[in-house]
């Protein structure tokens, strides 16, 4: 049996945490153990945290003060953190990342380990994040390398090369670029469904949104070439102009504040590298 530990950062998922639970509860192959870190709840998230560790010998609960805000980025990454610090089983094969507002089939799992098993060098994976929309469920759209942040799968090998996750916005990008430039791969598993509750930014709104993942991706380092190109393009896709305005916004913003980037030249060389080989139309990671 595969080994493997969750930890799932929640902040005021009363609605839906509980089907997660079930989910995670009914795995034909279940974690060694489980660490959910409420995060300073103002709904009863935390009773139902509670209460599952009591049913579940493998589920640890750990509270955190409640900050006043939700801190994107920073703040699950922090709470993901203390949860990481907190695991008693260390002899794991793999490190999940995952949301408290999921749902998915009993084999979920046990096929995604299958389709490391497949591949030695896939460092990050995880299922494809889908969506009800008008009675049908639609995958989230993501560049071939992208694992939503959401379900995050790591190879112990690849997570001890990372080093841990960036403390920010933009750690879901940073930590695969890294991956690839170390000589892993990362992939979606679009077979492998995923239902999340609630759409990616949700919580923000279109506009916060936006200028979060502009702000996220000059964080990362992104070129601004590449930049101006993909804020072009996002022209054309819901929620127009709004989305395009954000992402140039949140990312000149960086600029103007003189906010701190990853602090590691090789990784954004690699990843501007990446990304005007793909203005060049050549093989990159986003292929």
């Amino acid at each position: 049996m595969t080994k493997y530990v969750i930890i799932t950062p929640a902040r005021d998922e009363e609605s839906h945490i509980k089907k997660t639970i079930l989910a995670v509860s009914e795995q034909t192959v279940r974690p060694v153990q489980w660490v959910i870190v409420d995060d300073g709840s103002c709904d009863r998230t935390g009773e139902i945290v509670d209460r599952a560790a009591t049913m579940y010998p493998w589920i640890t609960a750990l509270h955190r003060s409640n900050r006043g805000f939700r801190q994107a980025g920073g703040g699950v990454i922090a709470a993901f953190n203390e949860g990481y610090v907190s695991l008693e089983s260390l002899d794991w094969e793999f490190l999940v990342k995952l949301d408290a507002d999921l749902s998915f089939a009993p084999d979920y799992f046990e096929r995604c380990f299958a389709e490391f098993e497949k591949d030695p060098h896939l460092g990050i994976g995880g299922g494809g994040i889908y969506h009800l929309e008008n009675g049908k469920l639609k995958m989230e759209s993501n560049p071939a390398f992208h694992v939503r942040g959401a379900t995050k799968i790591y190879r112990r090998e690849c997570w001890e090369k990372l080093g841990g996750l960036l403390t920010g916005p933009g750690w879901d990008t940073v930590d695969e670029v890294k991956a690839n430039m170390l000589g892993w791969r990362t992939r979606s598993f679009p077979d492998v469904q995923v239902s999340h509750y609630r759409f990616t930014g949700a919580a923000d709104g279109a506009w916060k949104d936006s200028v979060k993942n502009g702000f996220a991706n000059y964080v990362t380092g992104y070129h601004p070439l590449f930049m101006l190109l993909k804020c072009v393009r996002r022209l054309v896709t819901r929620p127009y102009l709004i989305g395009a305005l954000g992402l140039g916004w949140g990312f000149v913003g960086g600029y103007l504040r003189r906010a701190p980037q990853v602090q590691d030249h090789s990784l954004i060389t690699y990843t501007r590298a990446q990304q005007m080989r793909r203005v060049l139309r050549l093989e990159t990671i986003w292929k």
